[in-house]
């Protein structure tokens, strides 16, 4: 069995694709880590968890969950945390992290991320589901802030000191992604800055990056959409790095799930990100 990894290389790091496998081996370039979705990996076997150890045994994994429902009313589904540990128990994983959302209904489960209302009463449960979390995979994970496409009128608490207290209070830390932040700041009309300057940026492990579709809503007013989809934009860019010139270096991941590039491509993106990271006094 592998060492437990000790945090992620402050390098860049992308989303690992199967079609990738033997250029990653034979080339990674400038990446020095890579992140999986933990929801891919929880078979008994076969090929995806060959490529996973034969990776594993090169580079720091980050295993990133998109189907806790961390933020849902229901408690969470025990079959699925065993699951997880079982796949955090052999992977020994450098981090973990999943989303401030929800995604499952009673028995059905949504494809997607949904936003939740910040209030006292999802603070006090959403702390609750991470530490049953932290405690069940016995170690401490990132909690990522969401893309936002509209305000609850119930919320009482700005998402940032939503995001710190849930830190404080459970003692995980965050994943900052902040195509997230500039997403959500053309849709609510807010500032992107003022958002990074008020978010807890002590508690960030990890800085995810990613493309985003341009759309408008039925008023003709922008409407960004977090797809995953494209390359990063150059204003997405210049806020990451306004964010380690705050922060200091930290990992960095560049998220492509959808229409997926070729390797080199990928690399190029993934290029970008540790410059910034060269740039940044250590």
């Amino acid at each position: 069995m592998r060492d437990q990894h000790k945090g992620l290389p402050l390098g860049a790091g992308v989303g690992f694709k199967p079609q990738h496998f033997n250029e990653i081996t034979l080339d990674p370039g400038p990446v020095d880590w890579l992140e999986i979705h933990a929801e891919n990996y929880m078979g008994a076997g076969g090929r995806p968890i060959a490529q996973l150890e034969a990776l594993a045994d090169r580079f720091a994994i980050s295993v990133h969950g998109v189907g806790l429902s961390i933020g849902g009313t229901a408690a969470l589904d025990p079959a699925h945390l065993a699951r997880l540990k079982h796949l955090v128990g052999w992977l020994k994983p450098a981090q973990f992290s999943e989303h401030l959302a929800w995604s499952t209904h009673g028995a059905e489960f949504l494809n997607d991320l949904l936003p939740l209302p910040y209030t006292d009463a999802t603070l006090a449960r959403v702390c609750d589901h991470i530490n049953l979390v932290q405690d069940t995979l016995g170690l401490k994970m990132l909690l990522e802030n969401p893309s936002n496409y509209l305000a609850f009128a119930d919320s009482t608490w700005p998402e940032q000191d939503f995001l710190a207290e849930i830190a404080r209070r459970t003692g995980c830390g965050l994943l900052l992604d902040v195509n997230n932040v500039f997403v959500s700041a053309v849709n609510m009309g807010t500032s992107a800055d003022e958002y990074i300057r008020a978010f807890p940026l002590a508690e960030v492990g990890e800085i995810h990056v990613g493309g985003h579709e341009e759309d408008s809503d039925e008023h003709g007013a922008p409407l960004l959409i977090d797809s995953h989809g494209k390359a990063v934009i150059d204003p997405v860019w210049r806020l990451t790095a306004q964010t380690l010139e705050r922060a200091g270096p930290k990992p960095i991941l560049v998220e492509w799930d959808n229409n997926v590039p070729d390797w080199a491509t990928l690399r190029a993106e993934a290029g970008r990100a540790a410059q910034l990271l060269h740039w940044q006094p250590a």
